[in-house]
């Protein structure tokens, strides 16, 4: 997914939905679109944030599995890298040409690990989350018999109740035997509250992260009495990142659905009781989707359903709409309630998914519009890449 487009060779509707130079009424649906300009706003104004602030920024690849969208991140963004949750979305991000990558996550397989130790060796910078003694061991054996250096993160469960170790003290039994290992290099602590970032209430957000600070400070102030200060103590997401840059001990962000945001994203509030999608954030990522039934007066039927989105987080928001609204899906077949009959077929929506993550991840493309043309066509390149 990495290879360079030759868009002559791809034919709209079987092979993508649409071509650079297109109108955007051209497009086929259901699709994934990209309002450039909303994204672009979105990237450089968390780089405004970040560089405010003194903050890294290594954007959540996870998000939008696009090599293309992380070089626009770092670009307009000044972001300095991603961080991404399996060893082929990594594969993917390094192979693409990014040089500095994290796998936010533990990596146990044999082959996951010999994988991962190779990577060093096309230039990128590889830093991994161990929460385990044991894991110390394998990733050192693996590094050392490729001749590269991974670098390491210990992860703390400041809240998620997901991975990561609890303690201080089991903080600092793990960075010490990272620190002594051939072929690792101790460069930090990995602390994401991935837990509360969809709180509805900054309140309860802020107070939820008030606690992880303070875990994380103590698991700081126990590694540099044993001379092994945290070069990066990263972490921080679309709903806390506020919190993180202000905290005095973390230093790197990771956020990612801000660049697109989502329907669930965008209800939680800000401190001063705003949606974060109604000024802080703008909707930039869209599916596309066409009414092809209206064979009953009160509901119209549109083409994206199930296999078009994912719905854990809720059922897409049909955007700059209060009149229509999308109320049921099946496999091929999207709902939308019209009581007053409004919609005719061939109408085309905007759909804001309810998640985007996994919404990207059913999708091969992105097409970028600015001024109703078809600006760019990107591949998700790393779709499916899940192990």
């Amino acid at each position: 997914m990495n290879a360079p487009v030759t868009f002559d060779k791809l034919e709209v509707g079987y092979d993508v939905p649409a071509l650079p130079g297109m109108d955007a009424a051209e497009i086929q649906t259901p699709c994934l679109v990209l309002d450039l300009d909303a994204l672009e706003r979105n990237i450089r104004k968390m780089g405004d944030y970040a560089r405010a602030h003194g903050m890294r920024h290594r954007v959540h690849g996870k998000m939008h599995k696009s090599v293309d969208v992380a070089k626009l991140q770092m670009r307009l963004g000044g972001a300095i890298g991603v961080c991404c949750q399996k060893v082929s979305e990594a594969e993917v991000f390094v192979r693409g040409g990014i040089k500095d990558v994290l796998v936010s996550n533990q990596v146990r397989d044999p082959q996951k690990i010999d994988r991962l130790a190779r990577l060093p060796k096309l230039g990128a910078k590889i830093i991994v989350c161990v929460d385990d003694l044991a894991n110390v061991a394998e990733l050192s054996q693996a590094a050392q018999r490729h001749g590269t250096t991974l670098e390491c993160f210990v992860e703390i469960d400041c809240g998620a109740g997901r991975c990561g170790v609890t303690t201080a003290e089991a903080v600092v039994e793990i960075a010490q035997a990272i620190d002594a290992a051939e072929g690792l290099r101790f460069t930090g602590i990995q602390a994401y509250q991935g837990a509360m970032q969809h709180l509805d209430s900054y309140e309860a957000r802020r107070d939820k992260l008030n606690a992880a600070i303070a875990q994380v400070k103590e698991a700081v102030a126990a590694l540099e009495a044993v001379g092994l200060k945290p070069e990066l103590v990263s972490g921080g997401g679309t709903g806390s990142y506020y919190f993180e840059s202000n905290s005095g001990v973390y230093n790197e962000l990771q956020c990612g659905s801000y660049a697109f945001m989502d329907a669930d994203y965008g209800r939680i509030r800000d401190k001063d009781g705003n949606r974060i999608d109604n000024g802080e954030w703008e909707n930039a990522f869209f599916i596309l989707t066409q009414v092809m039934s209206h064979a009953k007066t009160d509901k119209a039927i549109c083409d994206a359903g199930l296999k078009a989105q994912s719905v854990d987080s809720g059922l897409p928001v049909i955007f700059g709409r209060t009149d229509v609204e999308y109320v049921k899906c099946s496999d091929e077949h999207g709902v939308i309630s019209d009581p007053q009959g409004v919609l005719k077929v061939g109408d085309k929506l905007k759909l804001v998914p309810g998640h985007c993550d996994p919404t990207a991840n059913v999708h091969d493309w992105y097409v970028g519009v600015r001024g109703g043309k078809v600006e760019a066509l990107w591949p998700v390149s790393a779709r499916g890449k899940a192990y």
